[in-house]
């Protein structure tokens, strides 16, 4: 018998991932793990359970055209009631993980280090209790120790480790920034999650990621994995700060680089005065052929500014990608203060 890891991606930006058997239906293992999916029938009649297989092989057993027809099997569709994964999955559940009756993970911490990358950045690693399943790209709320606040960051690390990685900004007078500058080594954190829409698809076509500052992060969580699974397909890593000191982990960027020999990386500088092949910001530098003329999927995670500029951008040269998945990240404090 062998298992497989199933991937819940709920309608509320909640994932859950269970481990269902090769001759198990995915709503029988998802019971068994306290998570009810909606069904009513059990039997493919009803089409209750219908959701949206985003990556995976299975197998579907016997279900009736007014429960799903094959037109939408054939796009992906599937009754989980009727589902049985023959490899690791990603599922897309038409409903809330508060209907499910589930919710996000939690799992406690310890902190193994905390490194000043830059006088803007730090990187925080932590030790899990156990080890946390989410999909490359997606982002927990971290708990800041003394505070009772909680703070969201993407992993910079590769799913299921034991070690956890984040690449954080420095935000003065920040609650997780003022935390991390005195922090120790022992601390206790807790994660909760993981969550977001925000994760790397099944990679069937040239990618295009741009990452502006510290939304580094969700990359070097892909590429982690890309390691492990390799790619035929071109990778572009557009990297985008404002000084040449803000180029954090741009080494690992390169070793996981010399791994994966379709993944090209180019920097882009911002501040005037730092001498650097490719100057101002990422708009200046994306042309249609960067975008493979539309054949490309893009994901995109900076600061809203930058995912403002892009999407205008991409606009302005016509060009509609195959898809298009962004992240915004904006600190807490900026957030309030701007209320």
């Amino acid at each position: 018998m062998t298992t497989y890891s199933v991937a819940l991606n709920f309608e509320d930006g909640v994932t859950r991932v269970i481990q269902c058997d090769d001759d198990e239906k995915v709503t029988e293992a998802a019971f068994r793990q306290k998570i009810n999916i909606p069904m009513d029938c059990r039997d493919g009649v009803c089409g209750t359970c219908k959701c949206f297989a985003e990556k995976g092989e299975y197998e579907l057993e016997f279900y009736l055209d007014e429960a799903m027809t094959e037109d939408e099997a054939a796009e992906g569709y599937v009754l989980t009631c009727q589902m049985m994964p023959q490899s690791d999955c990603v599922i897309r559940i038409p409903a809330s993980s508060a209907a499910c009756k589930t919710a996000p993970e939690e799992i406690s911490a310890t902190v193994a280090g905390v490194d000043r990358l830059s006088e803007t950045s730090f990187s925080l690693r932590l030790m899990l209790d156990r080890p946390m399943q989410f999909l490359p790209g997606q982002y927990v709320n971290v708990s800041v120790p003394g505070t009772g606040k909680r703070r969201s960051y993407s992993f910079s690390s590769a799913p299921g480790a034991t070690e956890a990685s984040f690449l954080i900004r420095n935000l003065p007078g920040g609650v997780m920034s003022s935390y991390l500058a005195e922090a120790q080594a022992g601390e206790q954190v807790t994660l909760t999650g993981p969550m977001g829409a925000f994760y790397l698809r099944p990679i069937t076509r040239p990618q295009v990621w741009l990452a502006g500052g510290t939304g580094l992060a969700p990359f070097l969580s892909m590429l982690e994995q890309m390691v492990e699974q390799g790619t035929d397909q071109p990778i572009t890593l557009y990297y985008a700060v404002t000084r040449a000191a803000d180029l954090v982990e741009l080494d690992r960027v390169q070793a996981l680089a010399e791994r994966i020999a379709t993944l090209r990386v180019i920097t882009i500088l911002a501040a005037p005065e730092d001498d650097h092949p490719r100057k101002g910001f990422v708009t200046d530098h994306l042309r249609i052929d960067d975008l493979c003329n539309g054949q490309a999927d893009v994901y995109l995670c900076g600061p809203p500014p930058m995912v403002d500029a892009v999407r205008a951008h991409m606009a302005k040269l016509g060009v509609t990608p195959a898809s298009f998945h962004f992240e915004k990240f904006n600190p807490t404090e900026e957030k309030a203060a701007a209320a």
